[in-house]
């Protein structure tokens, strides 16, 4: 009898241990990828069915994640697990449940904890902080935006450009970049290429004629691999998925006129596609919100994003007056007072627009910041450097803008744009903008202009402050610029130097004065009193912390 357990637990030994070797092991926060191959044929595969599955741990926790079209008869589902060392089992479902290649399958995993040293995978996906103020990890980090606005490299760049963009920016101190997922003109023109003038890669063939049911898969394929390289320089993409105002050329963005579900159906893709990644929903850009299918999106987000990453809308300049552009043109949506959806559980951010004439204009995220209920608040596009045929927002211009708009209440962060960057222009000469849009630069030239050196220090100036829901307090200092957690961190800046006083400081915080345009820390120490006078008459930042 002995005899006949040992035999039998010999020959089953390699069984068992094949057995454990076929546990996949996922890292938390990284994504899982599943590949299904239908048993039908579809004649549109990405609009005529639906794919998604649960995923359901060994606590019996369970989140849903959509799957997408990959091309031919392949679709994927991408999954990061929120913990680490907990088992997975999943299952998938089909809107034709006679499909048993994508109806019905299951699996499980492992998730094991992440060793590597990415910051955004480290530290998990976003959300908004408790107080809706601000973005932070599922870790709890504090994440302040330091966003830039490559709109058209999704649509332009190549990988090696998308990594010579992606090293600068990281290198400089920013975080997030501002994309349109595809080129959203109706009548613009052009080779479908990359990296030629006028060419870009179309994501839908059916976009010129006003739709997008025909998806690219390639396009995506793409994409997914510029993506990767901006994760990897632990930059978040801000997702916007067709845009509503002037777009890339101004040639009849589609985003105002599309087919609500086809927009609803895109937005659901990108979750699908990009949702398991840190991201922004960007489901509202340059126009009042009020587009076909942006409230819809806004539903589906709620229900389909598991992971409740930030969705926000991104106003066009006008908010409450007519601008002089869109007197005679109804579809421009002035008059929204940059709150529309102010009470929709699904709305996360607000985003203002100051427009490109060079201005500096603080009073729109004040009255957001007082906007209730509470919404996270940026100026999501101030003047970009350059506008105006090289002429608007130039070098320390956009450091003080960044500076006094986090100070007057747009404490999620801060947006920096060049001309020329903007539309990803191949060359200097590249035509299809007008003056007031452009100046004679390549994307690359645009790239190192001086201001998105001192934008970018806000982030390195900032980047390991818990600012995770600071208020704007001018009341404590006599009307002087100052964000604050009572009693444990005080944020100023001043323009020009000075003193300021802070009713009510505790003693014994430590201060610092930090030169914005160096990073450079030039007088520090334990204060004792309430009132700190700057270094000299220039641009000076005051940190008070415990």
């Amino acid at each position: 009898m002995n005899t006949n357990k040992k035999l039998f637990t010999f020959l089953m030994l390699p069984l068992i241990l094949f057995s454990q070797k076929e546990i996949k092991k996922v890292a938390q926060w990284t994504t899982h990828e599943i590949n299904l191959t239908a048993t039908d044929k579809y004649e549109n595969p990405y609009a005529d069915v639906d794919v998604w599955a649960v995923y359901t741990n060994q606590n019996g926790d369970s989140l849903k994640r959509p799957a997408f079209w990959s091309g031919e008869n392949n679709w994927k589902l991408r999954f990061s697990p929120p913990d680490a060392n907990i088992s997975w089992s999943w299952k998938t479902f089909s809107s034709n449940r006679n499909d048993t290649g994508l109806n019905g399958k299951k699996g499980t995993f492992e998730s094991i904890p992440y060793k590597g040293n990415n910051r955004l995978i480290k530290n998990g996906l976003l959300k908004m902080s408790a107080g809706h103020r601000n973005v932070v990890h599922q870790s709890g980090r504090s994440f302040l935006i330091v966003g830039d606005t490559p709109w058209a490299l999704p649509f332009r760049a190549t990988k090696e450009q998308a990594e010579a963009y992606a090293k600068d920016r990281h290198e400089k101190g920013f975080n997030t970049a501002l994309l349109m997922t595809l080129q959203p003109d109706i009548n613009a023109k052009g080779p479908n290429v990359r990296n030629v003038e006028q060419g870009f890669n179309r994501a839908f063939k059916d976009l010129s004629d006003g739709h997008i049911n025909e998806v690219n898969p390639e396009y995506f394929d793409y994409l997914d691999k510029i993506v990767a390289i901006l994760i990897d320089h632990e930059i978040v993409p801000v997702y916007q998925p067709v845009f509503h105002g002037f777009g890339w050329k101004g040639l009849q963005v589609l985003g105002s006129k599309i087919e609500p579900q086809e927009y609803v159906r895109y937005t659901k893709y990108l979750l699908a596609r990009y949702g398991s990644n840190p991201a922004f929903w960007l489901i509202a850009a340059d126009h009042d919100g009020n587009d076909p299918g942006v409230k819809e999106s806004g539903i589906m987000l709620q229900d389909w994003d598991c992971y409740q990453q930030p969705t926000g809308l991104h106003y066009n300049p006008c908010d409450d007056f007519v601008a002089e552009w869109a007197t005679n043109d109804p579809s421009k949506h002035c008059m929204h007072h940059n709150k529309t959806y102010q009470k929709e559980q699904w709305l996360d951010f607000q985003w203002a627009q100051t427009g490109h004439g060079g201005d500096h204009q603080y009073h729109k995220v004040e009255r957001m910041y007082d906007n209730l209920p509470t919404k996270a608040v940026a100026n999501g596009e101030s003047t970009y450097e350059g506008m105006n045929n090289g002429e608007n927002g130039l070098g320390w211009w956009q450091g003080e803008e960044a500076w006094m708009q986090l100070m007057h209440g747009g404490t999620m962060g801060v947006v920096y744009g060049a001309a020329a960057l903007w539309q990803w222009k191949i060359s200097a000469n590249e035509e299809g903008w007008g003056e007031w849009a452009d100046q004679p630069l390549s994307w690359r030239e645009a790239m190192r202009l001086e201001g998105s050196k001192y934008v970018g220090l806000v982030g390195k100036i900032l980047g390991e402050i818990d600012i995770t829901d600071i208020e704007k307090r001018w009341d404590l200092a006599n009307g002087e610029p100052l964000l604050a957690k009572e009693g444990s961190l005080y944020l100023s800046f001043l323009p020009n130097g000075g003193a300021i006083t802070i009713e009510n400081l505790p003693k014994n915080l430590n201060y610092r004065w930090i030169n914005p345009k160096t990073g450079e820390t030039k007088l520090s120490g334990i204060g004792r009193e309430k009132t700190f006078k700057a270094p000299d008459e220039n641009a000076w930042v005051l940190l008070i912390s415990e």
